[in-house]
């Protein structure tokens, strides 16, 4: 994309993303080391997904009413304080309170860029656009994890951590060159707090778009959150194989992914409704697939499966978030649809720790699978009559 200031944001994405998948697996086998259990595997999940809940309830104004470019730069500045520290803790607790404050940057960078991105790119490239940060992510999905299975393995979980800090840093210094004036409008918001988040809800309520990303991508959630408690489980007791199989099983995802956000925006352009429905399917049976793969082999293969359904729907979920919100409110939108789907999240990740504990990985994974056929079905119904063009603010009125 011939945009100059579109690349240091997807430099930037690049950046963070390769760190900050080296540490997901790092965190997780460094919890699983200490504590053997789903509970404090889940525990974590939920800490670092808690601060998004809460961003959206109460603070999601700050997303439109600051800077975007400041919230981005202050988020990886708070994220690579933590992940310096990370390696001088010595107990799961001190490790899930900084994946807490890890995910308070996490909370305010994503709905940041995603908000100021349609101020970016022209509304024609969008798609594209938004297919284009996914896939960077995704490519770190697929890299991340697999080296950092293979570094955690060898050394501990200490040098991923230290990558992971640096990377941070480079991403403020690429977001820094962004003028703030192209990530955000100049309307002035003066509704007062209270009044500007009752606003975000009722954006929400009025959007049929922004309603099926509520209630489907919720649904999605709680599928999405077994797989990931269950997802170390798997790879270590069902497969037998390793640390290394766990980094495997994470790459094999993000190879879906990145495949399945490059083929997301064609799809999208014959259909959003159709497209999205049609992606969740194929996500769900991946998650089937890798329920009842006999090795870590076959079930990296379902899991690229899944991992295609899952980066063409996210794809899908922010265009249909961008399609029903305008500038001025859509850092809101973004927010407050982020916290009620983490919500849906964090209490999936209580829930899966023990039940991963009582029937084992596999059936933790069948049942993901069902919630998210259900949310299918459930999209097919919302998403009828979405938006074709982003909304202003007077049809939001």
């Amino acid at each position: 994309m011939a945009n100059g200031r579109f690349r240091l944001l997807f430099a930037a994405t690049f950046a963070s993303g390769v760190g900050n998948w080296l540490a997901v697996v790092a965190l997780q086998v460094d919890v699983y080391d200490r504590t053997h259990s789903g509970w404090w595997v889940g525990a974590l999940l939920f800490a670092n997904i808690l601060p998004a809940v809460f961003l959206g309830l109460l603070l999601g104004p700050l997303v439109d009413r600051l800077s975007r470019k400041g919230l981005m730069i202050a988020s990886d500045v708070g994220r690579l304080g933590v992940f310096a520290a990370l390696p001088f803790v010595g107990s799961p607790v001190a490790i899930i309170a900084l994946a807490l404050v890890a995910g308070v940057g996490t909370a305010f960078f994503r709905p940041a860029v995603l908000a100021g991105l349609p101020n970016l790119v022209a509304d024609e490239q969008l798609a594209g656009a938004n297919a284009l940060l996914q896939l960077v992510d995704w490519t770190t999905i697929a890299v991340g994890p697999l080296v950092g299975g293979a570094l955690t393995a060898a050394s501990g979980p200490h040098l991923a951590y230290w990558v992971n800090a640096g990377t941070f840093a480079a991403s403020a210094l690429l977001v820094g060159r962004i003028p703030a004036r192209l990530l955000q409008s100049e309307r002035r918001i003066g509704r007062g707090h209270w009044g500007d988040l009752a606003e975000g809800f009722a954006l929400v309520r009025s959007s049929r778009a922004l309603l099926c990303v509520l209630v489907a991508w919720s649904i999605v959630m709680l599928g999405s959150g077994g797989v990931s408690v269950a997802e170390v489980f798997l790879a270590r007791r069902s497969y037998g194989a390793g640390d290394f199989g766990f980094g495997l099983l994470w790459a094999g995802s993000g190879v879906g992914l990145v495949v399945g956000g490059l083929v997301a925006p064609s799809l999208i352009g014959q259909g959003l409704q159709t497209a999205y429905v049609r992606l969740l399917v194929v996500f769900a049976l991946g998650i089937a697939g890798a329920a009842a793969a006999p090795n870590v082999w076959i079930g990296t293969l379902a899991m690229a499966l899944s991992g295609f359904g899952n980066g063409g729907a996210v794809v899908a979920n922010i265009t249909l978030v961008q399609r029903g919100a305008p500038d001025q409110v859509r850092g809101r939108a973004f927010t407050v649809l982020m916290s009620a789907n983490y919500a849906v999240l964090g209490i999936a990740f209580v829930l899966a720790g023990p039940i991963t504990n009582a029937v084992g990985a596999r059936w933790v994974y069948a049942g993901s699978a069902g919630a998210i056929l259900v949310a299918a079905a459930t999209a097919w119904r919302l998403a009828r009559g979405v938006e074709s063009r982003p909304r202003t603010i007077a049809e939001t009125a």
